[in-house]
């Protein structure tokens, strides 16, 4: 396989999602600094955005496949989390100076040319190493596929949540009989539920955590919704916007209605609200370790599936091949071994509150003991809301960095959600003419030549 044929700005464009973190100011934390120079027989260079809570479990996995296979020394790198990751991979790949592996959120595989920076997965091979289609969600599964061929192996699903303080849920006289909290089929059912809570609450105690101002959650909550209100984004050509301004304004009016009927407080830092005992937050799965921490009984489930179709915001992290010209040898079978091995051997992953992918791990009654993982994990597998498999798609990508702005301002009444679902499909129009900085060419015309 040739040497892309990227430039600079080709990959300055996409990767850091149009909008480039300026430099390239990441902070490579290598933790087997010496592992290049070892004498072990197969060295294996891997590259990862995990950092906090993540970044630990991860460099326990990866200590645990050294101590499993001394023969393999990995050199594994932590990169700055977000553009500057994407920036440095697509750079490194196109110079041929790509990693032997690294992880990627699933939904950036569309945009980051699957076939030029990132190399296919050889499926027979991996099935030698233990792993084989028929182990995933046959949709996550899918999704890491582009024109025939395997880009991404899932490791997780990484959800979004409505946690919820089980002190407060049962004094306001709303949990069920097996202590839970459950599920609002309706907007007037999701603020009988906050206004009992409210109840319960000192003055000035915040009642929900919504990240009201930030542009990612604010695209993940969208997109959660919308989805269970059966919305689209464009045709199955991706020619044209299909998007609803009717059901995304029911969207928008809904999570405005949070803020306007007092039960969010703009600014609050959730997290630590959450903490102090504000009964329920939004955050994604990977809060699960924080909550665990502190000594609070609480429970996490999907987003309330309101307009009556369930469906909560999930990401993928997943293994991928950076291009290498010259991707082969002991190296990339290195490669192949390490992320079978992470993929099958996640349990410690899955205890920092991500599901697991590997189907054997998620059917585990190890980790189906787990709490509250028990609570989410089933139905967010069963009932993912996803973005759009197009070039400007994925974790903060494009569509998050353009649309998220615009529902935020809706959310916290600096624009009428009407006006503001016309703002988004004007947005869209102009994301389906644009052309991928990677291939120059639009998604309808990237779609026609995938399928050629």
């Amino acid at each position: 396989m040739g040497r892309p044929d990227l430039n600079r700005r080709q990959l300055l464009a996409t990767a850091g999602g149009l909008a480039v973190a300026g430099s390239f100011g990441f902070a490579a934390l290598g933790t087997g600094a010496d592992a290049l120079a070892s004498s072990a027989r197969t060295r294996v260079r891997y590259w990862n955005l995990f950092q906090g809570g993540d970044g630990t479990n991860q460099v326990a996995m990866v200590d645990a496949f050294r101590k499993a296979h001394p023969d393999v020394a990995v050199k594994d790198s932590t990169l700055t989390w977000g553009g500057p990751y994407y920036t440095k991979l697509a750079m490194a790949a196109a110079g041929n100076r790509a990693p032997d592996l690294a992880v990627m959120h699933q939904g950036r595989i569309p945009g980051f040319a699957p076939g030029r920076l990132l190399d296919p997965w050889d499926v027979g091979l991996l099935a030698e190493y233990g792993v084989r289609d028929a182990d995933f969600n046959p949709v996550l599964w899918r999704r890491g596929i582009v024109d025939g061929e395997l880009y991404a192996l899932p490791l997780d699903i990484h959800v979004q949540l409505n946690f919820y303080r089980k002190d407060v849920c049962e004094k306001a006289g709303l949990l069920d009989s097996d202590g839970r909290l459950p599920a609002a089929g309706s907007p007037d059912e999701w603020f009988e539920i906050l206004a009992a809570a409210k109840g319960q609450l000192k003055k000035g105690q915040q009642t929900l955590g919504l990240h009201a101002s930030d542009q990612n959650f604010a695209w993940w909550f969208f997109v959660s919704f919308y989805q269970q209100l059966g919305g689209s984004y464009f045709d199955e050509d991706q020619a044209q916007v299909t998007f609803d301004t009717d059901k995304a304004t029911q969207v928008l009016e809904f999570l405005r209605r949070n803020v306007t009927e007092g039960y969010v407080t703009v600014g609050e830092a959730d997290g630590e609200a959450f903490i102090a005992g504000s009964p329920f937050t939004w955050e994604g799965n990977w809060s699960v370790p924080y909550f665990n921490g502190e000594k609070i009984e609480y429970g996490a489930q999907p987003l309330p599936p309101v307009f009556g179709t369930p469906a909560t915001h999930v990401e993928s992290h997943a293994f991928v091949l950076p291009h290498q010209a010259d991707r082969g040898g002991a190296p990339n079978e290195g490669a192949y071994e390490l992320a079978a091995y992470m993929v099958s051997h996640a349990t410690t992953w899955a205890n920092g509150g991500h599901v697991p992918a590997y189907l054997p791990t998620f059917k585990d009654p190890g980790y189906l003991g787990l709490t509250p993982q028990n609570e989410y994990s089933g139905p967010a597998m069963e009932h993912p809301a996803t973005e759009p498999h197009i070039w400007f798609a994925g974790s903060t990508g494009i569509l998050a960095t353009r649309l998220g702005p615009v529902i935020a301002s809706s959310t916290l009444g600096s624009a009428q959600p009407d006006a503001a679902a016309r703002r988004m499909k004007s947005l869209l129009h102009q994301l389906l003419t644009a052309k991928n900085p990677m291939t120059g060419l639009t998604a309808a015309r990237e779609l026609k030549g995938a399928g050629a």
